[in-house]
């Protein structure tokens, strides 16, 4: 059973090396609202020797194909060949809101994007005429695509995250791997068969393709506190933006939620977060995360392998950086107790 943890900016260089210590795979950097990705990866991959490192994800809408893939080979090169590449398409909101770029087809433009960070990566000179992508652009004679970074190896992975169907049905195609987010066992099972399906699409088994879901950490023998912690997270994520375009809340009514998650898109969007963080409920934070004293997290570790995952990404939720990396060890502790 192999380890990932999620980073936060602030205690990212003290948690990587901690996990580098207790032998943990992967540590990766997410890009949102507080820090970007590769400032992060940057920094803890200059203060660590053997955990490899991954974007968490890099948002698509807000680089170009050319950046991500000059980003990468960067990042590679810095670690010695330890970056792994998570892409993501985002969501509407910051896609449209952030970067002004329009969502719509977003399959399509990520599967020209993901051709063109490869073909960037394997130091081809890239010309490419997409519905999305045009390189050089139309009626231009510049200079194509080209990277001089020298390579350390041969192949850099490539990660999608991804939520419905036809999204993983993409990941399972093109990519070397799955990020995934509020994924309970059972539901990893189903998102295991349209990546299998995507795989089969490609004339590819998914035998050595990655399956990471995501899922939120706090150790503590009373549950409800422990649920207590997640709310906001959960609140944020299914609460923003439009209902009807939030991949999110679409999940949490396929998990059968539906109700709950109206009640905290109400609120979120009238400026209710308390309210919001309320009406989550403690069935649905509780499936989607690892709570509890470490038995109960052995357990639910034993689920997740068990329907499919190769590799558990923990994100420890505690204040502090000492209190982060007391969570990875416990989480270490719940491995070793299944061996």
């Amino acid at each position: 059973m192999r380890l990932g943890v999620n980073l936060t900016y602030r205690n990212a260089v003290h948690v990587a090396s901690e996990a580098e210590s207790l032998g943990y795979d992967l540590a990766l950097a997410p890009e949102g609202y507080r820090s970007d990705a590769a400032t992060v990866l940057g920094t803890v991959a200059l203060r660590t020797r053997n955990i490899d490192l991954a974007s968490g994800v890099f948002q698509i809408p807000g680089r170009t194909p050319a950046m991500t893939a000059l980003t990468a080979s960067t990042l590679d090169t810095l670690s010695g060949g330890r970056f792994r590449l998570g892409l993501g398409i985002s969501n509407p909101d910051i896609s449209e809101g952030w970067y002004g770029v329009p969502f719509e087809r977003p399959l399509g433009r990520t599967r020209e994007y993901v051709e063109i960070v490869r073909r960037a990566l394997d130091r081809e000179e890239v010309t490419y005429e997409g519905e999305h992508f045009q390189l050089p652009a139309q009626g231009c004679t510049a200079t194509p695509l080209k990277l001089f970074t020298e390579p350390v190896r041969t192949r850099v992975p490539i990660y999608l995250a991804a939520v419905g169907p036809r999204n993983l049905e993409l990941a399972g195609e093109i990519a070397d791997g799955w990020l995934g987010v509020f994924c309970t066992p059972e539901s990893l099972a189903l998102s295991v068969g349209h990546l299998r399906n995507g795989r089969i699409r490609a004339g590819r088994e998914l035998d050595g393709f990655e399956v990471l879901p995501g899922l939120p950490v706090v150790v503590n023998d009373d549950l409800d506190a422990a649920v207590d912690a997640v709310r906001g997270y959960v609140a944020h994520f299914v609460g923003m933006g439009d209902h009807k375009r939030n991949f999110y809340y679409a999940l949490a009514g396929r998990m059968g939620f539906e109700r709950e998650a109206a009640s905290i898109h109400e609120r979120y969007a009238a400026g209710d977060l308390r309210g919001a963080q309320a009406a989550v409920p403690a069935g649905f934070v509780d499936r989607v995360s690892l709570l509890g004293p470490v038995a109960r997290i052995a357990d639910r570790m034993r689920e997740y392998m068990e329907n499919g995952a190769t590799t558990l990404v923990v994100s420890p939720f505690a204040a502090t950086g000492e209190g982060q990396a007391e969570i990875l060890r416990a989480v270490v502790a719940a491995r070793e107790s299944l061996s």
